[in-house]
């Protein structure tokens, strides 16, 4: 989850959208294809048809890293950067609005009220500042897949600056971009972007995941470094008297079934499939042999092992009646309750959590265990999906706006302890939030009406960590972050832009109730040796061929 500016409001705003994202990113289905996209298919053969993810040296833009204000806890190898305090002072990043007064569109989702766009004070307020006039066309963000191919399907109908969730790309999307959206490579790879001094500051990882056809087309909205991780109740542990924490999935197992209370309505665990797959390395996809080869994630040895410690926690009976039936909704309140003391949870649910309980119940803490082996031995943790959304320039003849919008782009992307970020998350001072003791924003109630994240979802600046409404999170979770991402590798086929070949697009779903069945005790590793030899013949061997030939192209 991303930090939200100085202030509760942003706190509120910015915990909304990731919380959305989140659940949009698990639930929304896939963005049908419209007849732009269509018209674009290829002659070759069925078996490889799809798109590569290159990305050739010179196309990404430099990263010339940016500090307005200093940290509290620098990032470490990537990890999130944290502030302890809000500053008293912040800092102007821009002496005169960057544009130049055009008017433009921009298309974005949103998961929340969708608020009034005219005679907003918000809107107003960013446009003036900006130098430029943007209207937004806000729409539901669990249905935006469909306003989005609907929008596609026509050139005439698509707005100045689109926004698209990574679950919403649709197919062929690789092939029609050059026709509806801007190459931003002129613009801004390389040293050019220089001329963008905050676009210059978002890391390289994310710009990756912008690029189609080597070519890029995006801009990106920076995600976190790690996105999981196991958590536990550290204030129960405590009066447990329990001080060691696991170090190995054999460790974790007999804690559980230390701690677990059937009687007095206390489980040791959640479902920790998640987690399973953390302490066990379970590739997001695919791995490469030793020789060089691909090996996917539900061929390795990690998977089955993964699955394997699955079974054996399921069996001690440490994991919660509603959990072993699959009841996942309350799994949160189950854990926030005191009913579970270990849960796998994305690290956003970490301030959530503080933010739902400590009011009233102050002694309420939890914590991620430190990364986990599950043979004890050295952790290996995946980097997460650099950028979950990316937003694109619609095609002009004239490069002076493309310049404009890339401008505008750049104020948007002002970084924590800027003016101008402070702007754009929490809205305009003594109109949609005053300050507290802390100097945190607390907002008006103009502020439910006027601001929802919305600017945000076109470009966003590096994820920083600054809740400091909740006493010791943010040195909890840098430290935290700062040493898990030792720990971190690059999967395979990190940061690229592959569409596969779309027939075989649902190959792998049969093992997400697989993995239920093997964990519940209902089948048997047998059933996962014949389930993949039945993905193997039915499409998983071409799937294999077509990322082997990226795979090769990059060697």
């Amino acid at each position: 989850m991303k930090t939200q500016s100085s202030g509760s409001k942003i706190a509120a705003t910015r915990l909304n959208r990731r919380s959305f994202l989140g659940l949009a990113g698990l639930g929304v289905a896939a963005v049908g294809v419209p007849s732009l996209l269509t018209s674009c298919s290829s002659a070759a053969p069925a078996s490889v048809t799809g798109s590569g993810g290159t990305v050739s040296s010179g196309v990404l833009p430099t990263y010339t890293p940016l500090e307005y204000v200093k940290p509290d806890f620098p990032s470490v190898n990537g990890s999130t950067a944290g502030f302890s305090s809000i500053p008293e002072k912040l800092v102007q990043a821009f002496d005169a609005p960057p544009g130049s007064g055009g008017t433009y569109t921009a298309m974005t989702p949103l998961w929340g009220t969708i608020p009034p766009t005219r005679g907003n004070q918000y809107y107003d307020a960013v446009n003036e500042a900006s130098g430029t006039n943007i209207t937004f066309q806000i729409s539901d963000g669990n249905t935006y897949g469909d306003k989005l191919a609907a929008v596609l399907a026509s050139k005439k109908d698509v707005p100045d600056w689109v926004s698209i969730p990574s679950w919403n790309i649709p197919p062929k999307f690789g092939q029609a971009v050059e026709a509806l959206f801007e190459d931003l490579t002129p613009f801004l790879a390389g040293d050019k972007v220089s001329k963008y001094k905050n676009l210059a500051n978002i890391p390289t990882d994310a710009w990756r995941v912008c690029v189609f056809n080597d070519k890029l087309y995006g801009l990106p909205f920076p995600g976190e470094l790690i996105s999981n991780a196991i958590f536990h109740r550290a204030d129960i542990f405590a009066e447990l008297g329990i001080t060691e924490q696991p170090r190995s999935a054999q460790e974790l197992l007999d804690l559980a079934k230390e701690i677990n209370d059937p009687k007095g309505k206390r489980w040791a665990t959640d479902d920790l499939w998640t987690g399973a797959t953390l302490m066990f390395a379970v590739p997001p996809k695919w791995k490469v042999g030793d020789d060089g080869t691909l090996v996917h994630r539900v061929e390795t040895e990690e998977y089955r092992a993964a699955l394997d410690w699955q079974s054996k926690l399921f069996a001690a009976g440490v994991v919660h009646p509603d959990a072993v039936a699959d009841k996942n909704a309350d799994a949160k309140q189950r854990f926030e309750s005191g009913q579970t003391l270990v849960v796998s949870d994305g690290l956003g649910g970490w301030h959530e959590s503080l933010g739902r309980q400590q009011a009233g119940n102050p002694d309420y803490d939890q914590r991620p265990f430190a990364p986990i082996a599950g043979d004890g031995g050295t952790p290996r943790l995946f980097k997460s999906d650099p950028a979950s959304m990316y937003s694109f320039l619609k095609k002009s003849e004239d490069p002076k706006k493309i310049e404009e919008l890339l401008a505008v782009a750049d104020f948007l992307a002002s970084p924590f302890g800027t003016q101008e970020f402070e702007l754009v998350n929490s809205g305009v001072e003594g109109v949609h939030f005053t300050r507290d003791d802390d100097g945190l924003p607390v907002p008006t109630e103009l502020a439910a009406t006027e601001l929802q994240p919305t600017y945000v979802f076109l470009v966003d600046p590096p994820i920083v960590q600054s809740r400091v409404q909740y006493p010791g999170f943010v040195e909890a979770f840098c430290n935290w972050m700062a040493d898990a991402a030792q720990y971190v590798e690059e999967p395979a086929f990190f940061g690229m832009q592959i569409t596969p070949p779309s027939q075989y697009s649902g190959i792998d779903e049969p093992f997400v109730d697989l993995e239920k069945d093997i964990s519940r005790g209902r089948k048997t590793m047998a059933d996962l040796d014949e389930a993949v030899e039945t993905w193997k013949s039915s499409g998983g061997e071409e799937l294999r061929t077509f990322y082997q030939g990226i795979l090769d192209e990059q060697q």
